[in-house]
């Protein structure tokens, strides 16, 4: 990182900032071309897990090259400056790089979507045979995560 004194290097910042955010961007290469999306998300044990339909580009993307990067951030809001140039973005990030699998057996599905929803909300959940046969889920084994922070 170019800018040290931006940087979070204390992992539960880290974990604070992926506790927080709402959106997962899940960025692809499809033979050379940038790919980009945004997805819900869990986390646990330096692993994202993210669910899909059982087709899509992303999954077309991902079966050829498992090579991924995410990125969440939070807190974000822009900073005014009296000149245009004064102007910044007073932001929490993370960026992590891993690779991607995919997860089959229903149980560790079942888990997996229980790491996402907990996420979101709180209690038990359910899904049925049909749900869960219907849904891909995305596991990010990640290899390297860094924090940034600006404004704070």
């Amino acid at each position: 990182m170019r800018r040290k004194d931006k940087e979070i290097t204390y992992p539960p910042h880290i974990g604070d900032i992926i506790a927080s955010s709402s959106v997962c961007r899940l960025a692809m290469s499809d033979d050379g071309q940038p790919y980009v999306i945004p997805l819900c998300y869990g986390y646990k044990d330096n692993t994202f897990y993210l669910h899909s339909a059982r087709e899509g580009r992303k999954l077309d993307i991902l079966r050829e090259n498992d090579r991924v990067c995410i990125e969440l951030d939070t807190d974000c809001e822009i900073q005014r400056g009296d000149d245009a140039c004064d102007w910044s973005m007073k932001c929490r990030c993370v960026i992590g790089f891993g690779r991607a699998s995919f997860i089959d057996d229903g149980d560790a599905k079942r888990k997996a979507l229980d790491i996402i929803m907990d996420h979101y909300s709180e209690g038990s959940h359910n899904y049925t045979e049909k749900k869960l046969k219907n849904t891909v889920i995305i596991k990010i084994d990640i290899e390297e995560m860094t924090g940034k922070q600006s404004g704070y």
